[in-house]
């Protein structure tokens, strides 16, 4: 187990992303995926208020209740860590302080809980003043509904100053930073937002860990992701440098006889101050690959040579 920052957290390294849950994969499916999930080591849910609003037929909140049901079934909330976000649902959009406070128990409703563990701050809100910002979430845990707040898709010069307000006023601290950050997408993560979070105690929860399934080596072509829910994000990831990081997975993968996405998981995982990458699996076969990274322990020359493969992927 991992521990979160400075808090009493500790976590499985790995987080299972929630935002399949309630869009391509229903609730039975997600409920087979976390139950799976918890018996093989995992404890670390991650999701967001907004999941999945962006669907034909969703609101926004639809993974949160898939969760809740999950929890309320199988009684399993006192083995999980929960992390949610606020900013983009359509009815709570934003930080302003009415709306963190609305939109936090909207979620604990949805997720049938009375604590979220892990608040995130889901993106910046340069329309709200930061130090409003800081004491609604400071807020939120003196009222004993959220244990540890975290921000989100934040500049390394927005998180210094959220901690400046939060020590000049007595306020709760963030104890993570969830950033995007994966083998074929390295900036502006490890120049700025890395030294950032090592000088405040801050652990790192990457979002985008396998590339939208590009580091899975599914997509070895245009052709593989034509046409697909995929394929907008994929084609910021494919190019023939890119390739050649999915090469070297593939190559490692095969020393260690685990899947490809296994070792794109490891790599980050051995990364300085990262806790847990999150990864979805939308259904039980795709489930026991992230499982594995927390198994596989790469040498350093493996290391250095995903390094180098990635090195030459333009920024």
């Amino acid at each position: 187990m991992t521990r979160i920052g400075t808090s009493d957290l500790h976590v499985f390294p790995l987080a299972l992303g929630g935002n399949v849950f309630g869009w391509t994969a229903d609730e039975q499916t997600s409920h087979d995926v976390l139950d799976h999930f918890v018996a093989g080591g995992g404890n670390f849910i991650d999701t967001a208020d907004v999941y999945s609003a962006w669907a034909d037929g969703n609101v926004g909140g639809e993974s949160e209740t898939v969760i809740g049901s999950w929890l309320a079934k199988s009684g399993k909330r006192d083995d999980v860590v929960i992390g949610t976000k606020v900013s983009q649902h359509p009815e709570f959009s934003g930080l302003g302080a009415d709306t963190v406070a609305k939109a936090a128990r909207a979620s604990l409703q949805r997720l049938g809980t009375d604590t979220i563990d892990l608040y995130y701050a889901h993106f910046d809100d340069e329309d709200t003043p930061l130090e409003e910002t800081v004491t609604a979430f400071d807020q939120l845990v003196r009222d004993g509904i959220v244990r540890y707040v975290a921000i989100s898709n934040y500049t390394a010069e927005r998180g210094a100053e959220w901690i400046r307000i939060a020590k000049e006023h007595g306020l709760a601290e963030p104890v993570a930073i969830q950033p995007h950050y994966n083998l074929v997408k390295r900036q502006p993560f490890e120049s700025t937002i890395a030294p950032f979070a090592h000088e405040n105690h801050l652990s790192v929860v990457p979002y985008f860990s396998l590339a939208a399934g590009f580091l899975t080596g599914k997509y070895r072509s245009a052709e593989d992701f034509a046409g697909t829910d995929r394929q907008g994000q994929v084609e910021g990831y494919f190019s023939d440098a890119g390739l050649a990081v999915v090469d070297a997975l593939a190559a490692v993968a095969e020393a260690h006889e685990v899947p490809i996405a296994s070792i794109a998981l490891a790599w980050l995982q051995a990364q300085p101050d990262v806790a847990a990458p999150i990864a979805s699996a939308r259904n039980l076969d795709q489930l026991p690959a992230l499982l594995q990274s927390a198994d596989v322990e790469l040498t350093s020359d493996e290391l250095e040579s995903l390094t180098t493969a990635s090195s030459a992927v333009p920024a």
